[in-house]
């Protein structure tokens, strides 16, 4: 499994569209094959961080490379953030716990 964590802040008065961008590429990502899940939260500081999870690194790099996906890259850029960082992880340990198992 390949984990991206993206990290941002957006500059000021941007937040509304910028979430309108994101969730279309959330719904985009979901039709990606190899495409696991995503999660993505606002901390109190207004970094927002986003984890998503692909199966290989090739369908993560389908993903990256998406047009539609690249555009929405190039808007964000010039548009929303102010600062991001991307760091993509492989997997080497999964534990899980579950009480309700």
């Amino acid at each position: 499994m390949i984990v991206t964590v993206f990290r941002s802040r957006l500059m000021p008065g941007v937040k509304d569209d910028y979430l309108v961008l994101a969730e279309r590429m959330n719904e985009l990502a979901k039709t990606m094959p190899g495409y696991i899940s995503h999660k993505g939260f606002f901390a109190e500081d207004g970094e927002r961080c986003t984890i998503v999870e692909f199966e290989s690194e090739e369908t993560q790099r389908a993903w990256r490379m998406n047009s539609e996906h690249r555009a929405a890259q190039k808007k964000a850029r010039e548009s929303y953030y102010s600062e991001y960082s991307v760091q993509v992880c492989k997997l080497e340990r999964d534990l899980k716990f579950n009480r309700d198992k």
